[in-house]
């Protein structure tokens, strides 16, 4: 969400960059009016753009920022036959969720329905290993998936007796 107000300013300072050259070259004043009238309709719709984007998933071969992630946690899979494979995956140093979308593959979407049912009986989590980078985009039937047990409860200290003084 931090972006979005980088993106909208650098589109804004973009858009308004643009139509003072239109003002301020010699043109006839319905020119210069019909600039000012552009860039007034363009900011809300950049914005507009832009939140809606933010609820789309992201398709897992543009994802270049994150390629060398070397795991990360899955959320949830929702599984589209014959269209697409969803996933809702937090970064080990994130707090927020982000949504992907991968190509439908029947080996991968197999291997995710039985690991996620085996994470549940074992109130466990689970992490894919390598999870954007090439090699696994092309060979999404050998994907590295593992289940993390939960952490075992700390054990507690044993009581120790009170201490006896000598008067």
């Amino acid at each position: 969400m931090d972006i979005l107000f980088f993106m909208f300013l650098a589109a804004g300072t973009t858009a308004v960059g643009l139509a003072m050259l239109a003002i301020y070259a010699p043109r006839p004043t319905r020119v210069r009016v019909i600039a000012s009238c552009v860039v007034v309709l363009f900011l809300p719709t950049v914005y507009f753009q832009f939140t809606e984007l933010l609820s789309k998933p992201k398709p897992i071969a543009f994802e270049w920022y994150e390629r060398e992630r070397a795991k990360v946690e899955v959320l949830a899979v929702s599984l589209h036959e014959g269209e697409a494979i969803y996933l809702w995956l937090r970064f080990p140093d994130s707090r927020e969720p982000r949504a992907y979308v991968a190509p439908w593959n029947v080996k991968v979407a197999e291997k995710f329905e039985k690991v996620l049912e085996e994470a549940v009986k074992q109130d466990g989590k689970v992490e894919m290993r390598d999870p954007f980078s090439k090699r696994s985009l092309q060979d999404w039937g050998d994907l590295s998936v593992e289940i993390i047990p939960p952490p075992n409860p700390p054990m507690k200290l044993p009581q120790t007796p009170p201490t006896v003084r000598k008067i």
